[in-house]
């Protein structure tokens, strides 16, 4: 019994050379695939080649592990708990980001084992999908804010009702003694469709008489470091 789990754990010897070199050369063109599809699919407000050209050495590394590994359950025993220790402290300031960071884990490791048709096929699905859903336009979420005279406020709430014919969602308002703040949520079809109707939007509000400012003020998904 106990050969059998030492024979078990010693088990994978060393690859060739050519095998090596296949495996490593196959993530990095399938890593560079990524690349290409994180440049053309991104929306966010800030693009990062440097966490784009990560993404390539992430995937050579993946994959380079997964060979060395093989299947050896030791050294995967070993590699686990020396990665346990590792803490990650950069931010994701995209969602989009976290799904790129495990494409190119899973590409690592379906090259690191030689699979490289699952790895080529998934990878060209998982990049006509990016395309397909980066085609798709957001709607963007806008934040409407308000600070006036508190006696106002009665006034500001109906000529805001008004002009976004009750679509504007009030999320926060701060009173003080003397003043209050109003946060309206408000897409941007809802803004230009206000604006079409009156040019004079913000000037409007100011109108009304007791405002302090007027700020509008773009909302989005990405999570700042």
């Amino acid at each position: 019994m106990k050969d059998k789990l030492f024979s078990l754990l010693e088990s994978g010897g060393e690859l060739p050379l050519q095998e090596v070199t296949a495996n490593i050369l196959m993530a990095a063109v399938l890593g560079f695939l990524i690349f290409v599809s994180y440049s053309i699919s991104h929306r966010g407000t800030i693009y990062s080649k440097k966490f784009n050209a990560s993404l390539v050495v992430l995937t050579v590394l993946t994959g380079t592990v997964m060979t060395v590994i093989g299947n050896n359950i030791a050294l995967s025993l070993g590699m686990v708990g020396a990665l346990s220790i590792v803490r990650f402290r950069t931010a994701i300031k995209d969602s989009r980001d976290t799904v790129y960071i495990f494409w190119t884990v899973i590409v690592g490791i379906c090259c690191g084992v030689g699979d490289y048709t699952v790895a080529a096929i998934g990878s060209v699905a998982t990049f006509v999908v990016l395309l397909l859903l980066g085609c798709i336009k957001n709607d963007n979420r806008m934040l409407l804010i308000i600070r006036a005279s508190r006696n106002r406020q009665a006034v500001i709430q109906a000529h805001i009702f008004k002009l976004f014919q009750r679509k504007a969602i009030l999320r926060v308002r701060n009173t003080t003694d003397q003043t209050v703040e109003f946060i309206y949520e408000i897409t941007s079809k809802q803004l230009r469709r206000a604006e079409s109707v009156n040019t004079d939007l913000v000037d409007s509000i100011y109108a009304i008489g007791g405002v302090e400012y007027v700020n509008i003020v773009m909302q989005n998904d990405e999570v700042s470091g």
